[in-house]
């Protein structure tokens, strides 16, 4: 599929339940596709809806309306209206997330951490570890702390491993939740070399990039979220 994701009319609102109900309007009617091979940047002002744009299409927010159309083994699955077991397959499979923060269980090595993707689904212990191996030494991280947890190591160092779990897998979709943020140049240029290669192969991605620099290198279109937003339209 040439465009394997869609994003169709898409609504969204969260109740205020500490403030009487009160429905808080995020985004409205929002449409827009990610072709293979491209990057799309979601560009805006902060809190306009970016990072909850990202989370519903991920599936871990629910949308009032519309449809998130994910193309997903031969089929064409909508992730707004998909029951959990599907969603779960087509992360599985399809769909990777880069997040801000690195939530794993805790004790867990940083190497076993990179890997996991790969040993869920089915690879060799062997390589997936080989694997985590060499996205570890890309992004830099020190040798002597592949055996240790990420929880203690400092944001850029975890971010760093949040980067090699994401770009391990073999996803034909991947978002990016300001996978550079936490990074120095030296790296930044690193994860930009690797979303390079992503969309060489095919990898159709969908990100939010508040570096400047990063955005301008990455970014195949930048779309802007507020004109999705109800709270600007009252304005």
């Amino acid at each position: 599929m040439a465009t394997p994701l869609v994003v169709s009319e898409v609504a969204k609102s969260f109740t205020m339940h500490l403030r009487d109900g009160i429905r808080l309007p995020v985004v409205s009617d929002v449409s827009f596709s990610v072709k293979a091979g491209e990057c799309v940047v979601l560009g805006g002002p902060s809190g306009i809806g970016k990072s909850s744009l990202l989370k519903m299409v991920y599936g871990n927010y629910g949308v009032d309306g519309g449809q998130i159309l994910i193309e997903h083994e031969g089929k064409v699955i909508d992730l707004a209206s998909a029951d959990p077991r599907s969603v779960l397959a087509v992360r599985r499979v399809t769909l990777g997330y880069v997040s801000q923060f690195l939530r794993v269980v805790p004790r867990v090595a940083a190497i076993d951490v990179v890997a996991e993707p790969l040993l869920a689904g089915g690879e060799n212990p062997e390589v997936a570890r080989e694997r985590a191996e060499e996205m570890l030494s890309r992004l830099n991280l020190p040798r002597e702390l592949w055996q240790l947890p990420p929880a203690t190591f400092s944001g850029g160092e975890q971010q760093r491993v949040n980067i090699a779990r994401g770009f391990i897998t073999n996803h034909r979709i991947l978002l990016l939740d300001e996978p550079t943020a936490s990074l120095d140049a030296k790296n930044r240029e690193i994860v930009v070399g690797m979303i390079a290669e992503k969309k060489r192969a095919g990898v159709a991605l969908l990100g939010i990039f508040h570096d400047d620099d990063v955005r301008t290198e990455v970014a195949d279109r930048i779309i802007d979220v507020s004109a999705f937003s109800p709270r600007k339209a009252a304005a």
